[in-house]
């Protein structure tokens, strides 16, 4: 009896044992996590602060992320190669957008401009130019699109000159006149101030000056010389008479009573 049960346990095994291995591996292919693809990270710059550990953040995301770059802006601080002074230059504005340069303060043409600086007043003394003056000045910190000079006692005329330009010649000027320089744009002129005018006074004037100086205080010099010398002459002859008037008085040989 014990024989037949073990071979009906033994058929019963060999039927069941398929059907269990074929639920247990579906039941195991059920539960098994999905295949998660590797990230392909795209590099477009080596110094990236981007954080690593948010890359591995979501693991079972199967798309494919792309990591950007930070923009680096590069900030110039070099200022342009612009002197305001020199004729025939590129202006500041435009060299600052074609080399990324930093001008002081620059206003655009939508702005009055600043007053120019106005530099010398010289006589010219040689050359075609001969018997002129020559004006000399600075480009202010602003657009502009061309500049006058004034005279004072003109009646209100002025020459033009252009914006590339930094100094004009105007005819001869009597000293003392006032000379200004205004820088124009389309949005008006310039102010007439301390820096952008000045009062001819050419070179020989302040020669002639110095020399009248040093001439009269040589003269006056000369007059103390001789007024010092007088009265030590004066004094000394004094003091010469007073000395023998009393040699005379001390003398033994000389008596009111008459002679020993």
């Amino acid at each position: 009896m014990s024989l037949c049960t073990t071979i009906v346990g033994l058929l019963l095994f060999l039927i069941v044992s398929p059907l269990l291995h074929s639920q247990l591996y579906i039941h195991a292919a059920s539960t098994s996590s999905p295949i998660t693809r590797h990230r392909i990270i795209f590099m477009t710059s080596l110094d990236s602060d981007d954080d690593y550990g948010d890359d591995y953040r979501d693991e079972d995301k199967p798309t494919t992320d792309i990591v950007s770059a930070k923009r680096i802006t590069v900030v110039h601080t070099q200022p342009c190669k612009y002197n305001p002074c020199l004729e025939n230059q590129e202006p500041c504005n435009k060299l600052a957008q074609q080399t990324g340069c930093l001008c002081p303060g620059f206003s655009g043409a939508d702005v009055p401009p600043l007053p120019p600086r106005l530099q010398t007043l010289l006589p010219v003394s040689h050359g075609e130019n001969r018997g002129k003056i020559e004006v000399k000045w600075c480009a202010p910190p602003s657009f502009v699109s061309h500049y006058r000079v004034t005279m004072e006692g003109n009646n209100g005329d002025a020459l033009q000159f252009k914006s590339a330009l930094r100094q004009g010649f105007i005819g001869s000027l009597e000293v003392g006149t006032r000379v200004c320089v205004e820088a124009v744009n389309g949005a008006g002129n310039s102010a007439f101030s301390e820096v952008s005018c000045q009062r001819y006074d050419p070179p020989n004037s302040s020669e002639h000056n110095l020399l009248g100086w040093i001439l009269g205080g040589g003269v006056v010099l000369l007059l103390l010389i001789v007024v010092t010398s007088v009265i030590l002459w004066k004094k000394k002859g004094c003091g010469r008479a007073k000395r023998d008037s009393t040699d005379g008085l001390g003398n033994p040989s000389y008596s009111t009573e008459g002679t020993l």
